[in-house]
This record gives structure tokens, C-alpha cells and sequence, in this order.
């Protein structure tokens, strides 16, 4: 890469505040309707607004107003001691909501200080750590303001680590542990910052940028883990609800009473479902395991040893047979049906579901699907003199 780190971290920065702008925009509805997410997403909101104001379009916006500097370093600052604030507030009521009052006055506190160290101190416009020199505006504003963000992170992240072990929701655990990283790294951006203030060094400055930056995509994603495993679901469904059509259209239409619906053609269902596709996924299952036992009666005598015989010629993958010669005996059964022969009550072999749960039976009904579909079953005969479907 050839940008400059410089040009590497404006990017960056952009890049993090932006996603966890988006994220809040996404959440915002569920975080504020829900107590207890409601100080979650307020302490990121807040902290989201400190790290706007650090971007270099504030900075710039910051150097053509007098006074800007100093203004929009000190609500920097201050937006993220209240960050902090819920950050603790969030914490106590997890923990049960006896310190909440306590972390109200502990932050209205360092707040009033941090504005009473700002006015005591010299002249001052940004307020920085360096190395070189005495911090800006004072040491003990410093250390107020890096305490008060340990603490909270501190706290944070031990209660994610906690809480992220207790649950046993997928969501839940991945959006704590997402949530906990990002704070552990904005206390390690802290903490680093307070050994620079006491050692007076800053080899580790130009790194911390980073480290927030990371904080805040992981914070971000922690947000958005509801809404991208609810993407990632419905994912799932629109691709079972299309993988399952063919085999499910065919079989409805020899047993249409199974279906709840009226067939429509395979796009219509992903882009105009007349249900959720949740729902259509689950009836689609449904309905071709229904049709399935019903078409059973329909099997003629010696189908499913023939069926077996010609997956075993053709040299099917041991974990497919099972599924390839169910689509091999329905293709005979369908055509019996549409045919309008009478229950054959082959004796010979049967299908039945009643020892899988809804997982596994979308699981063999699609591999089921994938084999209606292939050349040993589109192959098959349907009846013993024939060689190939009618």
C-alpha cells in the first residue's frame, strides 16, 4: 500500500465511525424500546459522538471558529466521561440496579471536575498528552479523565466476559463477546495513556488512534450481531424455500390438499412471498414430507429394490443413497397418482419422519431435492420395461 500511515488512519477512522454510526441508526428502535439495552445503546451513541468529534472534518471545522479547538476537545471529553457514565450505569443494572444512584453522582462528579481543572488551568486550546512537556491542559485532569474510562471499561468488560459464559443464546454470547473485546481494548487505549502521562513518553501514541478505531468496529459489530444473524436466517430460509421448489412443486401437484398455499413459480416465492419466509420454508418442508407419505401408497411392488439396485449401479456417495433412491421411488409414485391407479400398499419399503426433528428432516428433504434433480434419478425407470420416466 502506498497511502501514507497518515492517509491510512483518516481512512480508517472514517471507516469505524461510520459503521457504528450505521449500527446505532439499525438498533436504535430495539435499544431504546428495551430497558435493558437502552444505557447499552446510549453508551455507544455517546461514545460514537466523542470519536465524530476527534475526525479530521471536526478538527478542521474545530480551526475556523475562534475558540474551536479548545471547544471541541473539551465536549470531546466530556461526551466520553458520559459514555463512560452508562457505560457503569449499564453495569449496575446488570448487576442489579443497587449502584445506579452512586453512578449517576460519580459521574455528574467528574464531569464538574473536569470542567472546574479546564477553567483553572493556563491558556490552553487542545487538550493533548505528549511526551514533550507537561499535559494540556493539566496532570490531573488527565488522570480524572483516564480513571473514570478504566473504571468503566473495566467493569464492562468483566461483566460481558461473565455474562458471555452464563447464556446459552448464540446471539447473545457472540454480541457479549464482541462487546467486551472492543471495551478491553478502549481500556487498553486508556491505560496506555495513563503510562504515557506518568512516564512522560510517547512511543505508544501513535498506535492508540488504532486501537480506538478497533474499539469501535467491535462495538459495531456487537450492535449489529442481532440484525446479521437475522440476515444471515433469512438467508437460510429463502435459499431452503429454492433449493426445495422443484421437488416440492412436483409432488404438491399430485397431492395438492397438502398445500397451503396455491403454487406459485419459484422467483415470485423469494420476491414476493405471500407469508414470511420463514413460514414459506417451514410449510415447504411440511408439505413435501406430507406429500411424501402420502405418495407412499402409490410405490409399486419391487420399485424401491429396483431404485436401490440402480443407485448402487451408478456409484451414488454412500451418504446420498438413502435420499437418491427416495427421489428415484417418487418419481415413480407421482406419475402413479397423476395416472389415477389405485394404493398399491407396497410392502417392500417405506419412508416415514417420526425419528428426526424439523433440522433433520430439511436436511434429507433437501439432499432429497438435489437428488429428484440429478441424472441417476432423472435416469431411472419408472417401470421395469422402460428406460426412462413417462
Amino acid at each position: 500500500m502506498n497511502a501514507e500511515p497518515s492517509d491510512v488512519l483518516c481512512w480508517f477512522d472514517y471507516i469505524c465511525v461510520g459503521c457504528l454510526w450505521l449500527a446505532l441508526a439499525l438498533r436504535a428502535s430495539a435499544g431504546l424500546r428495551t430497558p435493558e439495552q437502552r444505557g447499552l445503546w446510549l453508551a455507544v451513541a455517546t461514545a460514537v459522538v466523542s470519536m465524530t468529534l476527534t475526525l479530521p472534518a471536526a478538527t478542521q471545522l474545530s480551526l475556523q471558529v475562534p475558540g474551536g479547538v479548545h471547544t471541541i476537545a473539551l465536549a470531546r471529553n466530556l461526551i466520553g466521561v458520559l459514555s463512560s457514565g452508562a457505560i457503569l450505569y449499564f453495569v449496575s443494572t446488570a448487576a442489579g440496579g443497587r449502584l445506579r444512584l452512586s453512578v449517576c453522582y460519580m459521574t455528574s462528579l467528574a464531569i464538574v471536575s473536569l470542567l472546574v481543572l479546564d477553567f483553572l488551568a493556563p491558556l490552553h486550546q487542545e487538550h493533548a498528552v505528549t511526551g514533550h512537556g507537561a499535559p494540556t491542559p493539566s496532570t490531573a485532569y488527565w488522570l480524572v479523565l483516564v480513571l473514570v474510562h478504566l473504571a468503566a471499561d473495566i467493569s464492562c468488560t468483566s461483566l460481558c466476559r461473565q455474562y458471555s459464559r452464563r447464556t446459552d443464546n448464540p446471539v447473545l454470547k457472540a454480541s457479549l463477546r464482541m462487546f467486551g473485546i472492543g471495551t478491553a481494548l478502549s481500556g487498553l487505549f486508556w491505560f496506555c495513556q495513563l503510562i504515557d502521562l506518568l512516564l512522560h513518553t510517547d512511543r505508544l501514541l501513535p498506535y492508540l488512534p488504532y486501537v480506538m478505531d478497533l474499539h469501535g468496529l467491535l462495538r459495531a459489530i456487537a450492535l449489529l450481531t442481532p440484525s446479521l444473524w437475522a440476515v444471515q436466517g433469512a438467508v437460510a430460509e429463502i435459499c431452503t424455500i429454492w433449493y426445495l421448489w422443484p421437488l416440492w412443486h412436483d409432488l404438491v401437484q399430485a397431492v395438492p390438499n397438502v398445500a397451503f398455499l396455491k403454487p406459485r413459480h419459484r422467483l415470485l416465492e423469494i420476491v414476493w412471498p405471500q407469508a414470511s419466509w420463514r413460514l414459506l420454508a417451514y410449510r415447504k418442508i411440511i408439505e413435501t414430507r406430507d406429500a411424501i407419505l402420502v405418495l407412499n401408497d402409490y410405490v409399486a411392488t419391487g420399485t424401491w429394490a429396483r431404485a436401490r439396485r440402480h443407485v448402487a449401479a451408478v456409484g451414488v456417495a454412500h451418504a446420498k443413497v438413502d435420499a437418491t433412491v427416495l427421489a428415484c421411488v417418487m418419481t415413480g409414485a407421482r406419475s402413479a397418482k397423476l395416472a389415477g391407479l389405485p394404493h398399491q400398499q407396497s410392502a417392500d419399503g417405506r419412508v416415514n419422519f417420526d425419528n428426526g426433528d424439523l433440522d433433520s428432516e430439511k436436511a434429507f428433504l433437501l439432499d432429497v431435492a438435489r437428488a429428484y434433480a440429478s441424472v441417476p434419478a432423472r435416469n431411472f425407470a419408472i417401470h421395469p420395461n422402460t428406460s426412462g420416466r413417462k
